[in-house]
C-alpha cells in the first residue's frame, strides 16, 4: 500500500518508529518537524535564513567575484543548508508526512531545485581543476606571469651604504617598538602595537611602521570616539623608535570590530574586488594609509594570481583612491606582496620546462631557498627609493648551495636574476653562528649587500632576549670566510681585510706597518675574529699604528685572552704587504 492510501502518518507512531539510533533517526525527526510546518512558518523561516545570510555576508564580506576562493567557501556553506532543506522536502513529498501528502509532482520539483546548488558546486570543482598547473596548457601560463631578466650584480646593485641598510629584522623591530610603547603611560593601558610592521622607505631610510590597535573589545568601546591616536616607526639603521602622535587620529583599523573595520569598509566599498594582503604605510608627510593590492586571476577560476590595481585608503578619513599599478605614487612601496612575488618566481622556475618536467626530469628546475621556518626565505633591500624582495635561488636537488639570487621590485614587479654560486642563506647563518658558538647567538635572515663588487651576506647576531649583540658578514661564494664584530665598523673592517687576504681587490689602500721589524707592542684599538678557509684568525689594530696584524689562532692561541684596551707584544716576520702575520705573542 502506498502512503496516499495509508493517509497521514500518526505523529506518535512516527516518534516510536524514529527511536532508532544514529543519523537516520535524527533525519526522520527533522522530516517530521518540517512536515508539520505551516506555510506562514516556512515563509518566516525563509526570511530569517536570508537575514542570517545577509548578516554573515556583512560580517565576513567575501568579494562578489567568481574567482574568489572566499566567495566559493561562503557559497558552499550556504548551498549545503539550502540543499539539505530541499532534500528534506523532497523526501516528505515522496512518501507523505504530517500535513503534507505524497506528491510526485512536488517531489520532482524539489529534485530539480536540488540540481542548481549541486551544479554550482560542480562548476566550482571544475574551475579548481582548470586552475591547476597540471591542466593542459597551464604550465606555460604559470611560468610567464613574472618575467625575470638576467642582471650583473656589481653593476645593478650599488655598493653598500652602511647608513642606509637595515641592521635589524622584524622581530627586533617589534621588540624595540614594544619597549617604546611601554614608556607611553597614556597609551599602554588602552592600546597595543599591531604586529604588521611593514618595511618601507621613508625619507631615504629603511623603516618599519605599524599602527596602534585597540587592546581589546572593552578598550575599543572606551576609545572608539577618539580613534587611534598614533603609530610607531622604527628606523632599521639607527634603531631609533618613535611613537608618532597624530593630529587626525586613525579611524579605520582592523582592530575595530564593526563599521570602522578597515577590511570590511574597503571590501564593501569595492565589493567586486579581490584584495591581497594589505600593508600599512605612510606618505612623505607622515599621513597613515592602508594599501590594498587588487588581485587578478589569469588561469582558470583560481590560478595565476597577480596584481592589477591598488586601493589606497586614508586611515584617518577613510577616503579611498582606486589606482592602476602604474599610477601608484612613488611613496607606496608594497604594491606586490612579497609572498606573491616569491610564489610567482617559483612558478617560472619550476614550470618553464612543463609540468611533467617539474616532477620527473626536473631539468633546469629552480626554486627560491626556504627560510628557517620551512617557508619561503626572503628579505628586503632598499634601493632607488623602492623596496626589493631578495631570495637565494637553488636547483631542485641542491641542499646547501645556491646557483644565484633573485631581486624583485615590490612596486613594479621588475625581476632580475644574478648568477652567483655560493652558500644558501641558512648555511651562511650557521657559519656565522659557529663563529660565536660559545655565545650561543642566533643569526637573523641575511641581507644581500654589494661590498666592493662582491655579493655578501650581512646579518645581525642576537642573544636569547632578541637583542642585537654582534654583526656578521659572509662571502657568498666562499661562505667559510666569516667576519664578525661588536660594531658595524669593526665588522666592515674585518670583512674587507678578509677580502684582501683572499687576493680580492677592495679598492682600499694597503696598510704600512710600523718600523721595527720583528717585534711590535702597543695597546689594542680593535680586535676582530674572522674565519679563513675554515681556520680562525684574529685581526688586531694597535693604537697609533697603521699595520693590521693577523693572529692565526692555531699557532697564536693566546690571542683569545686579549681584548680592546689591553697592552700586547707581537712577534712577527717582515713588515711587508697588506697584512702582517704574527708568529707569537710576547710578554
Amino acid at each position: 500500500m502506498d502512503s496516499q492510501q495509508q493517509g497521514p502518518i500518526n505523529w506518535s507512531d512516527f516518534i516510536k518508529q524514529a527511536k532508532g539510533s544514529g543519523a537516520s533517526a535524527d533525519f526522520e525527526r527533522v522530516k517530521a518537524r518540517f512536515s508539520h510546518m505551516k506555510k506562514r512558518t516556512i515563509i518566516i523561516g525563509v526570511v530569517v535564513l536570508l537575514a542570517i545570510i545577509a548578516l554573515a555576508y556583512w560580517w565576513f564580506h567575501p568579494p562578489i567575484n567568481i574567482h574568489s576562493i572566499d566567495l566559493w567557501g561562503f557559497l558552499i556553506l550556504v548551498l549545503v543548508v539550502i540543499t539539505f532543506v530541499l532534500y528534506v522536502f523532497r523526501q516528505i513529498y515522496k512518501t507523505g508526512m504530517g500535513k503534507r501528502e505524497a506528491s510526485p509532482k512536488k517531489e520532482k520539483l524539489f529534485t530539480r531545485l536540488m540540481i542548481i546548488p549541486i551544479a554550482i558546486v560542480i562548476i566550482g570543482a571544475g574551475g579548481w581543476v582548470a586552475s591547476q598547473s597540471f591542466f593542459p596548457g597551464n604550465a606555460e601560463k604559470f611560468s610567464t606571469i613574472l618575467e625575470t631578466t638576467d642582471g650583473d650584480f656589481a653593476t645593478d646593485v650599488p655598493e653598500v651604504n652602511y647608513n642606509e641598510i637595515p641592521f635589524i629584522d622584524k622581530a627586533s623591530a617589534e621588540l624595540l617598538g614594544n619597549r617604546t610603547m611601554g614608556t607611553m603611560a597614556d597609551y599602554v593601558s588602552q592600546f597595543e602595537i599591531s604586529p604588521l610592521y611593514s618595511q618601507i622607505n621613508y625619507k631615504g631610510q629603511p623603516v618599519r611602521v605599524s599602527p596602534l590597535n585597540y587592546a581589546d573589545f572593552f578598550k575599543w568601546w572606551a576609545n572608539r570616539d577618539g580613534g587611534i591616536p598614533a603609530y610607531v616607526i622604527v628606523n632599521m639603521t639607527t634603531q631609533d623608535t618613535e611613537i608618532v602622535r597624530l593630529e587626525n587620529p586613525i579611524r579605520y583599523s582592523d582592530s575595530d570590530p564593526f563599521f570602522y573595520n578597515v577590511d570590511r569598509y574597503v571590501q564593501l566599498s569595492y565589493p567586486f574586488y579581490m584584495f591581497d594582503e594589505k600593508s600599512f604605510e605612510i606618505n612623505e608627510d607622515g599621513e597613515p594609509y592602508w594599501v590594498y593590492p587588487v588581485q587578478k586571476r589569469t588561469i582558470g577560476l583560481f590560478g595565476g594570481t597577480t596584481i592589477q590595481r591598488v586601493v589606497l585608503c586614508n586611515a584617518s578619513t577613510g577616503e579611498c583612491q582606486d589606482l592602476a599599478v602604474d599610477e601608484v605614487p612613488q611613496w607606496v612601496d608594497r604594491v606586490y606582496p612579497a609572498e606573491l612575488l616569491i610564489q610567482q618566481y617559483n612558478w617560472s622556475g619550476a614550470l618553464s620546462g612543463g609540468w611533467i618536467n617539474s616532477w620527473l626530469g626536473q631539468n633546469g628546475v629552480k626554486q627560491t631557498t626556504p627560510g628557517t621556518d620551512g617557508k619561503n626565505g626572503f628579505n628586503y633591500i632598499a634601493q632607488d627609493d623602492d623596496v626589493w624582495v631578495y631570495s637565494g635561488v637553488t636547483s631542485a636537488t641542491a641542499d646547501n648551495s645556491i646557483i644565484g639570487c633573485v631581486m624583485i621590485n615590490q612596486r613594479t614587479a621588475e625581476s632580475k636574476f644574478y648568477a652567483v654560486a655560493g652558500a644558501t642563506e641558512e648555511s651562511a647563518m650557521h657559519s656565522a653562528e659557529g663563529q660565536v658558538q660559545h655565545l650561543k647567538y642566533d643569526a637573523t635572515f641575511p641581507l644581500l649587500l654589494n661590498v666592493d663588487g662582491q655579493p655578501t651576506y650581512f646579518m645581525a647576531l642576537k642573544d636569547d632576549a632578541g637583542l642585537v649583540k654582534m654583526y656578521a658578514m659572509v662571502d657568498i661564494q666562499r661562505y667559510q670566510n666569516v667576519a664578525v664584530g661588536d660594531t658595524l665598523a669593526a665588522t666592515e673592517k674585518s670583512y674587507e681585510l678578509l677580502l684582501v687576504n683572499q687576493g680580492i681587490n677592495t679598492g682600499g689602500t694597503p696598510a704600512t706597518a710600523n718600523p721595527g721589524e720583528g717585534t711590535t707592542s702597543g695597546t689594542i684599538a680593535s680586535i676582530s675574529p674572522v674565519v679563513i678557509d675554515g681556520n680562525s684568525h684574529y685581526y688586531l689594530i694597535l693604537d697609533g699604528q697603521q699595520a693590521i696584524f693577523d693572529c692565526p689562532v692555531a699557532s697564536v692561541v693566546d690571542v683569545v685572552r686579549y681584548k680592546v684596551g689591553d697592552v700586547i707584544v707581537l712577534h712577527h716576520g717582515a713588515l711587508e704587504g697588506n697584512v702582517v702575520v704574527v708568529d707569537a705573542i710576547g710578554e
